[in-house]
């Protein structure tokens, strides 16, 4: 009798442990699901953009709330950058990490400087460097998605000082994307209809942005709006 449980004992403990064995053995052959690495490149606006209530973490929460949860979002925003200086350091702050899919967001401050520093840059010198920063992404086969600039004041009737240089700017970002068959997030766009719509007394700042330029709460969700539509249309 003794010897029969045992022998039962035995049994259940062998086939415990053949079930173990067998978990572990699958467990190593099931890997988490990698998530896709989206790398945010540009000024201060996505430096800005990476804290609370910036357009990457309501991105974030935009992409949850539609169930989608295999993004892993980066910002690789550095203040005054224009679109050179993305050039310069895109090997080290985007490629070094291995994105799937790159924004750029780069163009304010190209203009901008002009006013405020006497600096900014040439049309055909941006378009040239950003040409280049496209090329140097996509040849790492790095998804890449191209954003026109948003504003520089917030007058709605074109008013602003440089608005004829956003539009000039933007329409050379969306000539060259239609070009390479690259997505566009058109912030341009999108910040002129809204400020067309919400801003009654013509208001210089403080619809969208803090101060003409830099963006508010609002803005930022205006940007992670745009920003997720362009991703589902673009999967």
């Amino acid at each position: 009798m003794e010897n029969c449980d045992y022998m039962f004992h035995y049994k259940i403990v062998f086939k415990l442990f053949v079930s173990f064995i067998i978990t572990v053995m699958l467990m190593s052959f099931i890997k988490p699901e990698k998530k896709k690495k989206i790398i945010f490149f540009g000024d201060s606006i996505t430096q800005l953009g990476i804290k609370p209530g910036g357009y990457i973490p309501q991105l974030d929460t935009l992409l949850k709330k539609d169930g989608v949860t295999d993004y892993q979002l980066e910002g690789a925003g550095i203040g005054g950058n224009k679109v050179y200086d993305l050039y310069l350091r895109m090997d080290s702050d985007v490629i070094a990490k291995n994105p799937d899919i790159v924004f750029i967001y780069i163009g304010i401050n190209d203009i901008w400087h002009k006013v405020t520093h006497g600096t900014g840059t040439d049309p055909d010198k941006y378009e040239v460097f950003y040409k280049a920063i496209i090329k140097k992404l996509t040849d790492k086969n790095i998804k890449v998605i191209v954003c026109t600039p948003t504003v520089i004041g917030e007058r709605n009737d074109y008013s602003n000082q440089q608005d004829g240089e956003l539009n000039m700017y933007s329409n050379i970002i969306k000539n060259m994307a239609k070009k390479q068959s690259i997505p566009v997030c058109d912030l341009r766009n999108a910040f002129v209809k809204y400020l067309q719509e919400n801003n009654p007394k013509n208001l210089e700042k403080g619809i969208l942005t803090l101060d003409r330029v830099h963006l508010n709460d609002k803005g930022n969700l205006l940007v992670a709006q745009q920003m997720l539509q362009t991703l589902k249309e673009n999967k």
